[in-house]
């Protein structure tokens, strides 16, 4: 009897070990610079992040808040030395709202497994499960997103 007692309590003391270490990732990826996402706000109609942050060969995921909904984007400089920008969805798979992550050259859709060149991500490359093109300009050790071509990617989020 004591033996089944003390069995159960290790089992019960496992699972609360488990709990407490789920709820203390969450809370982590809370916080700014912790979870995939850094908030960005929006001065004079647009939003600017400075090109030396994302010059580094990886992706940078991005939120925008607008009225309640945020709008998720990221900036990647590919092998062709430019920066190249997109919503973190495309026109098929978003409404799974799983986005993309790097693969080296390559940006991999989380949804259906599709992966698209760096390189070839811009406003030529638009439709299909290719990330969307998000408008930007690079100039002056930045780049600047204006509000409204952040707002016309809401559909995806």
């Amino acid at each position: 009897m004591v033996q089944s007692s003390k069995k159960g309590f290790q089992t019960l003391l496992l699972i609360a070990v488990a709990v407490v270490a789920m709820a203390s990732v969450a809370f982590a990826f809370s916080f700014p610079g912790m979870g995939k996402y850094e908030k960005v706000k929006a001065s004079g109609g647009s939003v600017t992040i400075p090109a030396d942050k994302v010059s580094d060969g990886k992706a940078h995921y991005y939120k925008f808040a607008d009225a309640g909904k945020e709008i998720n984007f990221f900036i990647v400089k590919g092998s062709d030395g430019q920066l190249h920008v997109a919503f973190d969805a495309c026109d098929v798979c978003y409404r799974e709202k799983k986005g993309y992550e790097q693969a080296g050259d390559k940006m991999n859709c989380l949804n259906c497994n599709q992966k698209f060149a760096i390189n070839k991500i811009g406003a030529a490359s638009a439709g299909g499960c290719n990330p969307s093109h998000l408008p930007a300009k690079v100039d002056g050790g930045k780049v600047t997103i204006s509000v409204s071509d952040l707002k016309a990617g809401t559909r995806f989020f």
